[in-house]
């Protein structure tokens, strides 16, 4: 354990969370069998090694998959107010251990401690709503065209679900997932990103604890780690019905189309190159907080970090001035330290693709006006602190076309009415988050209207970063097109049957059709 490990009270956060082994691995709730290869765990604030978790073989994941499907066929019959009271207890338990796990993911994955303290608070809120949607699983009644007869929807089960998350919000997607489902009567199983494992492990323990405490089957959750290969265990495997991912656009499409091979379905949640529309009405201060703490918070790397701001020309240069001279304030280091805003990338892979996305702006024609750079020397010692940069650019640009996983933000401009601000803004492959600063109403209106944003999420003076579980989460394009949390998204982890039910002793057909024998 390092010293700032230990100056932050890493190793006694680990003790609650069942870490104190160096070992982890595969496992059905209270047992772990993983006997493949050891990945580490290391932490990029310092550079240190946390712990190695072994990974999950072919041979693992059978085991997992029999204690999976046999855990269903009993938590299926149970009725849903009784698998929320399980959920409430899961939530209760985050709550006890709120601190511990919110210092192990802003350890292990880089966040400010904040931000891991609001990431358990976000697996809170969705136990809460799925306890309250246990009881709201409704279906429909409608009119039979037949005399005597009765037509409803009904929702079922749908068995086992896969979810692959990311590393930049390393508990918070798999409880927006797993809570849903399991209130739902399904059972999961979850591959947590390589780069973030032991957060997973944490939370499979926490789990496994009150799925012990109520005599339930520990295959109800379900963990395997590895790379993309053991991804590739669930996402052709017709066992599983539906596989949630969350990751890049690239890994999205090649999870879709190995899903939909089998017929399949698929919750994706991918890339998102977000923007802030800022209007000769917005207000300046509510657009610096917005757009700096979309461009920096989590170091750039929330899919709903703000990548571009769209200024008008009538107030480029004071937008412009204001951001820059916010920047000069901000503190970066040890995300652990309160005292910081910007915490180190989650490794070197991550600050390479920083560095490139530098370099391609200005050979594209772009101009760094905050320049950024790596941080070297004393407390930057594990290569991934850089300071967020800020380019002028165009939209059309190769390299603001995609998403850079870091803080670099890109400066455009626009003239005329909104309109063209939101042409700029939907000229992009991905629609995951947006938003207009404007205190005109027929402006944010437009924005919203169905001529509007073409994203999933569509903000008015809020930013593009962070989102509350009640509402559905998710965006188009090459966003993937999935909804997560809030809403209705429930009806994803389940299956629809439609009903009809004759309680007559004839046996008309419908659509007035003759059938005499």
């Amino acid at each position: 354990m390092s010293q700032i490990a230990k100056d932050f009270g890493i190793d006694e956060a680990m003790k609650a969370l069942g870490l104190e082994a160096s070992n982890h691995g595969t496992s059905t709730g209270n047992n772990s069998f993983g006997s493949g290869e050891e990945i580490i765990s290391s932490s990029p604030v310092d550079g240190a090694e946390i712990a190695k978790v072994s990974t999950t073989t072919q041979e693992d994941y059978e085991k997992v998959m029999k204690a999976a499907g046999n855990a269903f066929k009993q938590w299926r019959t149970m009725p849903a107010p009784q698998r929320g009271e399980v959920v409430r207890q899961f939530g209760e338990e985050l709550r006890r251990l709120k601190e511990p796990l919110g210092k192990l993911v802003s350890y292990e994955m880089g966040k400010s401690y904040q931000e891991g303290l609001g990431e358990v608070q976000e697996m809170i809120d969705i136990c809460d709503f799925a306890v309250g949607l246990s009881r709201q699983l409704h279906g429909l009644t409608m009119h039979s065209e037949r005399p005597g007869h009765r037509m409803y929807e009904q929702y079922h089960s749908l068995g086992i679900v896969g979810i692959i998350s990311a590393f930049n919000f390393p508990v918070a997607v798999w409880a927006w997932n797993t809570a849903l489902a399991w209130v739902c009567g399904d059972v999961c199983i979850w591959k947590p990103s390589e780069k973030t494992p032991l957060c997973g492990v944490a939370c499979q323990n926490i789990i496994a604890k009150v799925l012990k405490d109520n005599d339930l089957p520990e295959g109800i959750s379900c963990l395997i780690n590895g790379d993309y290969k053991v991804g590739e265990m669930m996402t052709t495997d017709k066992r599983i019905p539906l596989v949630s991912a969350t990751g890049s656009t690239r890994m999205g499409k090649i999870v879709a189309a190995k899903v939909g091979e089998r017929l399949g379905k698929s919750l994706l949640e991918l890339g998102g190159n977000n923007a802030i529309i800022v209007t000769p009405d917005a207000d300046i201060k509510m657009t610096v907080i917005g757009a700096v703490f979309g461009a920096v918070g989590t170091a750039g790397q929330r899919c709903t970090s703000t990548r571009r701001l769209i200024i008008h020309e009538s107030m480029y240069d004071k937008v412009k001035n204001a951001v820059v001279d916010a920047y000069k304030q901000l503190k970066i280091g040890n995300p652990l330290d309160e005292n910081n805003h910007v915490g180190p990338l989650i490794d070197t892979d991550a600050v390479a693709g920083y560095n490139n996305a530098r370099e391609q702006v200005v050979k594209q024609g772009g101009k760094l006006i905050v320049e950024g750079g790596v941080l070297e020397g004393a407390g930057y010692e594990s290569g991934c602190y850089v300071k967020p940069a800020i380019a002028e650019a165009e939209n059309h640009m190769e390299i603001v076309q995609h998403e850079t996983f870091a803080p670099v933000l890109y400066l455009l401009k626009y003239s005329g009415d909104v309109e063209n601000a939101i042409d700029i803004q939907n000229d992009v492959a991905q629609g995951l988050s947006s938003a207009i600063m404007t205190n005109n109403l027929r402006e944010a209106e437009r924005f919203l209207s169905v001529a509007g944003s073409d994203c999933g999420i569509a903000n008015v003076n809020i930013g593009t970063s962070g989102a509350e579980i009640g509402g559905a989460f998710g965006g188009e394009k090459d966003t993937g097109g999935g909804r997560e949390s809030g809403s209705d998204a429930w009806k994803v982890y389940m299956r629809r049957q439609t009903n009809t039910i004759n309680y007559t002793t004839d046996l008309p057909l419908a659509q007035g059709i003759k059938f005499d024998l």
